[in-house]
């Protein structure tokens, strides 16, 4: 069987069952002492066009997805280790730019690794500390559904060419999962995002799309592109945070725009 026909979902459930991958359903891998530990690759043409952003913005946000995994976690980052692949030909001051967008977070670049590729590559891995995970599996029906903030800014950008900043939801992180069921970031799109909650909770989520922030210039069908990282979270309390519908008994996903379904898509690597 090939990849193609597998998925990225499929791969990670093969892992695990044949035993050669273990607690790889959540943002992040916890680990003792509390230590959370997140890793995310960004590869040139896949995840990043270098004619629509700077070394820098890169830089920034290869930084930004992985220490929204750690957001996930409810983490407090402690550091990066980069691994930076380039072609022998790159420039040295597009690197140093590159580094310094790494930087802008403030979570120290403690080490990683070189080597020459044909295209542009990184491979960041973050490392936090949390008191508490609440990871993916626990919501529960009756749980309010959140969002932390606006969606569909990197569908809206990527019309026009460019891509999108990622925000940082670290503070936001750390006060759901004080009290979060089920928390995720909104990374591959919202509806395939709210389905690992379903799968991994064994209850219903039902969503309504009216309810959803929009970011500037984004519309409904842009909550498929994904790459927002925003938090959703299935919690008891809400704390303040934007409602966008809830968890039910049942299993799936069903998003709803003024009482009638609509199907939205997603991303996953491979398919």
């Amino acid at each position: 069987m090939r990849l193609s026909e597998l998925g990225e979902l499929g791969l990670l459930d093969e892992l695990e069952r044949r035993g050669l991958a273990s607690g790889i359903a959540n943002d992040a891998a916890q680990l003792d002492g509390g230590l959370v530990v997140t890793q995310d690759t960004l590869v040139e043409e896949v995840h990043f066009r270098l004619a629509w952003t700077t070394h820098r913005e890169l830089g920034y946000r290869a930084a930004a997805v992985n220490l929204s995994d750690l957001a996930a976690s409810g983490a407090e980052p402690e550091a990066l280790i980069v691994g930076l692949g380039a072609p022998a030909e790159t420039e040295l001051d597009d690197v140093l730019e590159l580094y310094a967008g790494l930087n802008e977070p403030y979570v120290p670049v403690v080490g990683g690794d070189t080597t020459v590729s044909e295209c542009l590559y990184l491979a960041v891995t973050a490392l936090g500390r949390a008191d508490r995970v609440p990871g993916r599996g626990g919501a529960r029906p009756g749980d309010p559904l959140v969002v932390t903030g606006p969606l569909g800014a990197a569908g809206a950008a990527f019309r026009d060419q460019r891509h999108a900043r990622p925000p940082l939801r670290l503070e936001e992180g750390r006060r759901l999962a004080s009290r979060a069921h089920a928390l995720i970031d909104l990374s591959d799109g919202l509806a395939r995002d709210a389905a690992h909650i379903a799968r991994r909770s064994g209850c219903g989520l039902v969503i309504e799309l009216e309810r959803v922030p929009l970011a500037s210039g984004a519309t409904v069908a842009d909550l498929g592109f994904g790459e927002d990282y925003e938090l959703l979270a299935a919690t008891p309390d809400p704390l303040g945070f934007t409602e966008i519908g809830r968890c039910v008994e049942g299993e799936g996903v069903e998003l709803l725009l003024d009482g009638e379904r609509l199907e939205l898509g997603g991303w996953e690597h491979f398919r």
